[in-house]
């Protein structure tokens, strides 16, 4: 009986890691249907850019929630650029956040923050629709943001042009 409680334990052990492991390699492919996009700004020449700006990595120390790339402002839409990738995660949205150089400390969600939509994929180039009547110049940052656990993935402060 004691042999079998302990083989019992062994395996419980080494099917947790192992699920743990598997879970790992598909855990990016669960929470977005598109691994990279590849949308382009409609009419791109007949649109005024506003500004621009670079996602970083918000906390050095934490490998998981990371950005970077390009975005760029435009009169009606944000456009996430062809450079830009983000660690994989569940429910993240695209922010317009009244605040400059956001970082781990920011209180996004209590911010005036507009919710572009769910960010629909880890990588590529991707454009967001800006509501109509959005002051741009209130607006300093974009961010990536994980609506489910209210946790920064990755902030873009942005330059005025």
């Amino acid at each position: 009986m004691k042999r079998a409680i302990i083989w019992l334990f062994i395996g419980g052990v080494l099917g947790s890691v192992g699920g743990f492991a598997a879970g790992i390699f598909v855990y990016p492919y669960i929470f977005l249907a598109d691994v990279v996009a590849t949308e382009r700004v409609e009419n791109i020449d007949d649109k005024t850019v506003l500004a621009r700006g670079q996602f970083i990595h918000a906390n050095p120390n934490d490998p998981i929630h990371y950005g970077e790339g390009q975005v760029t402002v435009y009169e009606d839409v944000v456009h996430l650029g062809e450079d830009f990738t983000v660690g994989p995660g569940p429910a993240f949205h695209v922010y317009l956040v009244p605040e400059k150089n956001v970082g781990t400390d920011t209180k996004v969600a209590e911010t005036m923050f507009i919710d572009l939509g769910r960010l629909r994929a880890f990588k590529g180039s991707q454009v967001y629709t800006i509501p109509a009547g959005v002051d741009h110049k209130n607006y300093d940052s974009v961010v990536i943001w994980c609506k489910q656990f209210g946790v920064l993935i990755s902030p873009a402060t942005l330059d005025f042009i």
